[in-house]
């Protein structure tokens, strides 16, 4: 698949909830994932299909999702970004917050190998 393909079938996926499908359709086992920010003692980088998953995971079982919402790709070269905005409420806390955040993958041999993602923290 090229980029922007790719990139069309992670959006399609991710609207109609399929998160974790996408991560086994489309990305490589060598996957590398950088977050904007880690909690103190943390890294902000996950390496592996596996860790990454895992990552996944925890996060939607931390938050009850209200709305999800993903736009584009927009493709450039070898990567293409994704918007994602989000309405959850954080189970430990209960506080309701929307996310906002933009994010890159890079495309190798059709499998994406690496996502970062930035928003304000």
């Amino acid at each position: 698949m090229t980029t922007l393909e790719v990139g069309k079938r992670l959006v399609e996926l991710c609207r109609a909830g399929k998160n974790r499908e996408a991560q086994d359709e489309l990305y490589s086992p060598d996957i590398v994932s950088v977050e904007a920010g880690a909690p103190p003692g943390q890294s902000p980088e996950t390496r592996g299909l596996a860790a990454v998953i895992a990552k996944g995971t925890a996060w939607a079982q931390a938050h009850e999702i209200h709305q999800a919402r993903t736009d584009g790709p927009f493709p450039h070269g070898d990567r293409f970004a994704v918007v994602f905005e989000y309405d959850v409420t954080r189970r430990a806390d209960a506080q309701r917050i929307q996310m906002h955040e933009v994010a890159l993958f890079t495309v190798a041999n059709g499998r994406i190998t690496r996502e970062e993602f930035f928003y304000a923290m």
